[in-house]
């Protein structure tokens, strides 16, 4: 049975979300030469979250100030991931190892629901573990005996995202995703913004080439990726979604050797390859499902 147009539709905009979430990094990577991290991603992440506030303001109405409350802290709990994420792109030599490196959080993120809310995790979990620590392994190591602080900063933040994936799907069900995408977003900037002055320097002025790189990664890899995400998602099965989205660091891996011309070792090229075979792992049930209506 060949795939439905509407289910073939929502994979290519699912695609093209991984594709444009790639592109955030380079993006985001082009605007630090000049912009400090974290007002940067501040910035970028309140008007994102405005942004979405207008386009989705109908689903607003009738809020309550508990679920509020409840966005809010999963915000403030996100804020924490992206300003490791941030001073990670900002500091790291390659880009595709730190993608790598960030997307373990995809993994523990049933391992987390297993301490927070007592939940089982699938037993595909417990083999996908051992296969990820040991990528990451050949991920410090593929340049020898040599540790960069910026990997250490996305796995705190592959750590914290992890965590914070789990209070959102608990808000998931409570609120619009638009809306809960707007308040995290808008959040997570207001936090970002109040803790930059303590660290970095503000500039007075930045180049023009500076404020389009900002804008791209302000309205492509945000605010447009969100919105691309969310159509993408309500027009296909969580099976497929969950699958296509581990794209992503695939192709910031093959955007960065095009970008900035990096290379990477033969041993942290396997462990590229054992990650991602460990993220599908992960989700061995998805990857099943995903496979048996492609082959129906």
């Amino acid at each position: 049975m060949s795939t439905s147009p509407s289910l073939l539709k929502a994979e290519l905009i699912l695609v093209s979300v991984t594709i444009i979430a790639a592109f955030g990094w380079i993006f985001s990577k082009e605007a630090l030469a000049e912009l400090p991290p974290i007002f940067f991603l501040g910035v970028r992440f309140v008007i994102a979250g405005i942004v979405l506030f207008f386009v989705g303001a109908r689903f607003f109405k009738g809020i309550r100030w508990q679920d509020l409350k409840g966005a809010t802290l999963v915000g403030a709990v996100m804020s924490i991931a992206m300003m490791f994420w941030i001073v990670g792109l900002d500091q790291v030599s390659n880009i595709g190892v730190g993608a790598f490196i960030n997307s373990l959080g995809v993994i523990l993120v049933p391992v987390f629901a297993r301490f927070m809310f007592k939940e089982r995790p699938a037993r595909s979990i417990w083999v996908a573990l051992p296969i990820a620590v040991i990528g990451l392994g050949c991920l410090a190591l593929g340049n020898g005996v040599s540790f960069e602080w910026a990997q250490g900063f996305f796995l705190v933040s592959a750590i914290t995202f992890a965590f914070q994936f789990n209070l959102l799907t608990r808000m998931s069900t409570k609120l619009h995703v638009l809306v809960l995408t707007a308040i995290q977003l808008f959040t997570a900037g207001v936090v970002m913004l109040m803790v930059s002055p303590t660290i970095e320097e503000v500039p007075h002025s930045v180049s023009l080439p500076i404020v389009g790189w900002f804008l791209a990664s302000t309205l492509i890899a945000t605010s447009l990726r969100f919105l691309l995400q969310t159509y993408g998602q309500s027009l296909t099965p969580a099976s497929h979604a969950a699958v296509i989205m581990n794209l992503e660091p695939v192709w910031t891996a093959l955007l960065a050797a095009i970008w900035f011309s990096e290379t990477m070792t033969s041993l942290q090229l396997i462990g590229c390859a054992l990650i991602f075979s460990a993220m599908l792992v992960s989700k061995w049930s998805q990857v099943r499902a995903f496979l048996r209506r492609k082959t129906a």
